[in-house]
């Protein structure tokens, strides 16, 4: 049976429209609340792995030693550093974890008596301190007092090196796609995270600091002067007198 040129003509119109309806029909079934994540990932880094604060323990293991001896210098540097940390960045109090049924009961309470002492010497009072215990789990393996207290940090949300797609040619479309992968950029991101000294500085910037009124003064002079207020850097490499490291 041959169709006619009009009816060809009405087909040939009206399947396009079909293909544009069937894909917002997919379009709007993806969008329900059990639609899968989109396989494609942000192409920025930052969207893929954000840096956030949040507010989290930073704690320190000071390991046990002898009966009646101090710290070491190892471990009096340690607790002085991280009573600077708490000074600087700490939220509430400090805790410290002592293990409990331990078979050097008297080292134990040495150490924590020489963990108060440098405490005290690096500005951290008394009432600041607050004791806990924990029962060892493994009496063959050494339990350490944990100092801790809460702070602001900064660090990426998730777990880096989390590989949800193949990067072989398994996954034909996103081996065609030509886009980054998820991992890529997440170390460095928590890296970033984790040599900020002051996670505020990541959320605003810091006011300006006070002008150098000598500096000011000098260069003002020079203009007065008609002199060019610029530093004039030496370009010329200074030459070691040949003398130096020689034999006499």
């Amino acid at each position: 049976m041959t169709v006619p040129f009009q009816e060809k003509a009405t087909a040939t119109r009206l399947l396009p429209l079909a293909l544009v309806l069937s894909l917002l029909a997919s379009g709007c079934a993806g969008k329900g609340p059990n639609a899968d994540p989109p396989a494609i990932a942000p192409i920025d880094t930052r969207e893929r792995h954000p840096i956030v604060l949040r507010e989290a323990p930073r704690s320190l293991d000071v390991f046990v030693g002898r009966a009646g001896g101090a710290l070491d210098s190892r471990q009096a540097e340690d607790v002085a550093d991280f009573a600077q940390d708490y000074r600087r960045t700490g939220k509430g109090g400090l805790v410290a974890e002592v293990p409990t049924g331990a078979r050097r009961e008297r080292a134990t309470q040495d150490t924590l008596s020489g963990i108060r002492a440098a405490l005290a010497r690096n500005g951290v009072p008394a009432h600041a301190l607050s004791i806990r215990s924990y029962p060892i789990q493994d009496p063959g393996l050494a339990s350490p007092i944990r100092l801790s207290f809460a702070s602001l940090q900064a660090a990426v949300p998730h777990q880096c090196g989390q590989w949800p797609t193949d990067l072989g040619i398994s996954d034909f479309k996103f081996w065609t796609s030509n886009e980054p992968y998820w991992n890529l950029g997440c170390a460095s991101q928590a890296t970033l995270a984790a040599q900020v000294a002051d996670p505020i500085d990541l959320v605003r910037a810091r006011d300006e600091g006070r002008p150098d009124i000598v500096k000011r003064m000098v260069a003002i002079g020079k203009i007065r002067e008609g002199k060019d207020p610029s530093t004039q850097y030496r370009q010329q490499t200074p030459q070691i007198n040949s003398t130096v490291g020689g034999s006499n």
